[in-house]
């Protein structure tokens, strides 16, 4: 009796929580400096170390992404700038990456969006620097032939929730709290 339970469970398992491994991913950022006398911005890409989206038939109710923060680049730059403004980003002053060299994020809830290109709001835990705070995005999910993909709306979130608290020596330079994002995730 016991083992056509378990059977049962497992079965059921498989027909109404399927989890899908993330296969490609372009997770794009943009990050904002104020000067005085201008106004400039950087951005680049972090890649996605690992990560599984929880579908219940056609749906995604769920899913986990592990950032690999060591692998932040700015994509705006080439060379020495490049090089400097990479390690300027992984050290104390921004993301810590020999401290905390991921960053995850843990999908709470999907909802049907009234939006008419986005057609989920997608809710989940970021942790960033042993940080967590819940942000929600506008995305697109489709499922087709066992391929899920996910396409987020441009988004933005304060940096300084997450202890990325950069604070510039320098009069009259700041860089601001919003952090952007772009996320395209696909998985089979």
């Amino acid at each position: 009796m016991k083992k056509i339970f378990l059977l049962a469970v497992v079965v059921s398992g498989l027909a109404f929580g399927q989890t899908k491994n993330v296969t490609t991913s372009d997770v794009h950022w943009w990050g904002y400096k104020v000067a005085k006398s201008e106004a400039s911005s950087h951005d680049g890409t972090i890649k996605v170390k690992s990560g599984q989206m929880t579908m219940k038939g056609n749906q995604l109710v769920g899913g986990t992404f592990v950032l690999d923060m060591t692998s932040i680049n700015a994509t705006d730059l080439s060379g020495e700038y490049q090089q400097k403004l990479n390690g300027h980003l992984k050290n104390g002053d921004f993301f810590e990456v020999e401290k905390f060299p991921t960053a995850t994020f843990k999908i709470t809830s999907v909802k049907k969006n009234n939006d008419k290109v986005y057609n989920s709001l997608i809710t989940g835990n970021l942790t960033v620097k042993g940080k967590t705070n819940s942000i929600s995005f506008p995305a697109t999910v489709s499922h087709d032939k066992g391929v899920i993909s996910l396409v987020s709306n441009k988004f933005s979130f304060d940096r300084q929730k997450f202890d990325v608290a950069y604070k510039s020596t320098m009069k009259d330079v700041f860089v601001k709290d919003d952090i952007d994002m772009l996320v395209k995730v696909t998985a089979k």
